[in-house]
């Protein structure tokens, strides 16, 4: 979607029309049936959840429909908005750049930028020392991801077409890296484990990453692996 001063990257008008339209009516659409289903399933002994199955079973039919539906077209809501609140939103004007996911907004200024480009599914903006001042995985299909680029050279964005200029210096981290300081090697020590936390370490990498950069370091993970390189 672009406007006057500013172009967006995340989810159009049509993707908001289709969640906010479709998974609430899905779930009332379950919710009306969720008597019936619970009724047939009580009576089956292999069906799990039993005990739950046989208290919707016994309520009486009218209203048990009635606040199914409506429990089901509240919860559709309630996914809709959680579905868009984890989409990135891009919004990118002649002055900078705003990365908006989870309530959490990452701002660069327009003259911070040396070079954007994409690494993957992430959109990587840099500074003039190679360090990276945002890196944000986007949720584009394939088809609209094609559009990413134009939307920065819209406004001015040097953008780089075959990826980072810097790509060939980054090197494979290992435990306590000789090459290293030990302060480094701590960190990404730390965040090699947070690998294994699933969603609640992304934080953890992303804190630990901002740690970095403020060291003079670059990464990039492939993998769970962590690559490494100096900030020029």
């Amino acid at each position: 979607m672009t406007t006057d001063t500013a172009t967006v990257i995340g989810h159009s008008t049509s993707d908001k029309a289709v969640l906010f339209g479709g998974l609430p009516l899905a779930g009332a659409a379950l919710g009306f049936f969720l008597p019936l289903i619970a009724e047939w399933g009580a009576g089956q002994k292999w069906v799990p959840f039993l005990r739950p199955l046989e208290l919707i079973a016994s309520w009486d039919s009218w209203w048990a429909v009635i606040a199914c539906t409506a429990a089901g077209s509240i919860a559709g809501v309630l996914l809709a908005g959680m579905a868009l609140e984890d989409t990135l939103k891009v919004t990118i004007t002649n002055s900078g750049i705003e990365f908006l996911k989870n309530q959490q907004t990452v701002r660069v200024r327009r003259e911070q930028v040396a070079v954007v480009f994409l690494d993957g599914r992430e959109i990587v903006v840099q500074d003039a020392s190679s360090r990276e001042l945002a890196r944000e995985r986007h949720d584009q299909l394939k088809s609209d991801a094609r559009q990413i680029p134009g939307a920065f050279r819209r406004h001015g964005y040097p953008w780089s077409e075959a990826g980072d200029p810097h790509g060939e210096k980054f090197r494979r981290w290992v435990e306590d890296d000789p090459d290293l300081p030990p302060t480094v090697n701590a960190v990404l020590r730390a965040r090699s484990k947070a690998f294994d936390q699933g969603d609640k370490g992304k934080a953890d990498l992303r804190e630990l990453r901002e740690e970095l950069g403020k060291l003079g370091y670059v990464v990039r993970d492939r993998n769970k692996n962590q690559y490494w390189r100096v900030a020029a």
